[in-house]
């Protein structure tokens, strides 16, 4: 599907009734960029006017903004359009309403490609969006272009389009959320990472889960590129629904075209084999900084991505050797007691924590636990034995990590009521040459309001260990 985008999608807002749904970052920055545009802009959340954030009311009630705080909205029929934050469910009672009443429902990332004409390369996949995003973003700085690193990562897209020129690039970490409230959204260059159970909670089924990430490339033309993992069955079936040119990306195999690992002078190298066959050598595997081999699906991914949006090899090259990685990602924090402390807060599935156990390998304490989002943990507690030495449990869904881990034969289990509790009982069982990994498997809502911030508190209470 195809939409009018930049000035031509700009002119149509001015005097539209929009109802923005949810006052989080990206829905803030929708609220602004609309009333910028003209458009006659409400501003709803589930949340009290005193829980919304003080100085954007201040803004509103300057601007003459509408708010409904606390409600939903007495007559929905009246809005054109509503826009949705990504932590907003579709599927609520007056947002059905609105859509048979006639309204258009998207989300901030569709309205951001909607007002910019800007290139977007898009990155989605249970894990490992961050660490892609962020290398590809340093890969496109690195070339010369002109980019924006925006999305789930942290900064609202719709900001960053507003004020973006023609030809700027939007490197673009996109989440199922985002995903499920695109209509005509198409990057350029789009990759599906990987797909493993999350957010069961929200979409229900894998199925539901899978079709949201593969929106990424449904309107996806012949001319432009959707890389995938080829190493997983669900991914490429994923990448049937697009029309786009399927680049694979594999760490196991040679592939066709694409990205993979090949032998060179005796150690192995980051390979990407173009169109027409021809490969080019980017970087020794042994060159990255970024620990284990999901790192290297990153990589290759990144590689792929950088490559088939018309970036040269030693461009990418160069920048894939000089990455450090992404907080909150299997991050060294500091080294107490020869003791190695690791801040993972990112690893919010299991998938992400069990990944993050494989690439420290042996002799870890690891501390877990916040929102499961109804996942299963039985993968986890299954590659615990042979890694961990002790588990560490914090937040709500605890007794069904420690449920699962006892029921897989692993009983070296403590349970603390705070970080810094776990961080303290973590030092006490910890001896020399032993990781500690903060890796949650979970979400952290239930503590935290995302995940950043109780990754920052885990690495200010080693800092207390420091004295």
């Amino acid at each position: 599907m195809t939409a009018q985008r930049g000035k031509e999608y700009r002119e149509l807002l001015k005097d539209k009734n929009v109802l923005v749904v949810g006052m989080g970052k990206s829905g803030k920055a929708a609220v602004t960029v609309l009333h910028e545009l003209g458009a006659a802009v409400t501003a709803q959340d589930s949340s009290p006017e005193n829980k919304i954030d003080s100085d954007f009311i201040a803004f509103m009630k300057q601007e003459g903004i509408g708010m409904c705080f606390g409600r939903t909205p007495e007559d929905i029929t009246a809005y054109e359009m509503l826009v949705l934050s990504p932590g907003v469910p579709t599927d609520l009672a007056y947002i059905n309403a609105a859509r048979v009443a006639g309204a258009e429902v998207i989300g901030e990332l569709e309205l951001a490609y909607r007002i910019s004409a800007c290139n977007f390369a898009a990155i989605t996949g249970t894990n490992g969006k961050t660490t892609t995003t962020t290398l590809v973003g340093e890969i496109f700085k690195a070339a010369g272009r002109s980019t924006s690193v925006v999305g789930n990562i942290g900064n609202p897209v719709v900001t960053e389009a507003y004020d973006a020129e023609d030809g700027h690039w939007m490197v673009t970490e996109v989440s199922s959320f985002q995903l499920e409230t695109t209509v005509c959204f198409s990057p350029v260059v789009s990759a599906i990472l990987n797909l493993t159970p999350d957010h069961l909670n929200r979409h229900k089924t894998m199925e539901a889960y899978g079709n949201a990430k593969a929106r990424i490339a449904v309107n996806q033309n012949e001319n432009e590129f959707l890389i995938v993992n080829n190493d997983d069955a669900g991914v490429l079936k994923l990448a049937k629904q697009s029309n786009a040119v399927i680049v694979p990306f594999s760490r196991t195999e040679t592939v066709e075209r694409g990205a993979f690992l090949s032998e060179k002078d005796g150690e192995e190298w980051i390979t990407i084999r173009d169109m027409e066959g021809r490969d080019h050598f980017i970087c020794r595997k042994s060159d990255l900084r970024i620990i284990g081999d999901h790192n290297v699906e990153n990589a290759l991914a990144a590689a792929a991505i950088s490559y088939f949006a018309g970036i040269d090899e030693e461009t990418i090259g160069r920048a894939i050797r000089e990455f450090p990685g992404v907080e909150h990602r299997i991050e060294f924090v500091a080294r107490v007691n020869d003791t190695d402390y690791y801040n993972d807060s990112k690893g919010t599935n299991v998938d992400a924590a069990v990944i993050a156990l494989k690439a420290l390998k042996e002799n870890i304490i690891l501390i877990a636990g916040g929102d499961g989002k109804s996942q299963d943990f039985t993968e986890l507690a299954e590659n615990l034995s042979g890694r961990v030495n002790a588990l560490v449990l914090l937040g709500r869904d605890a007794p069904i990590i420690e449920e699962a881990a006892r029921k897989a034969g692993f009983t070296e289990i403590y349970n603390c009521s705070d970080m810094a509790e776990c961080v303290k009982k973590s030092a006490e069982l910890a001896r020399p040459g032993d990781r500690v990994l903060l890796s949650p498997a979970c979400a952290s809502w239930d503590m935290y309001g995302n995940f950043e911030l109780r990754g920052k508190h885990f690495k200010q209470c080693i800092k207390e260990l420091l004295g």
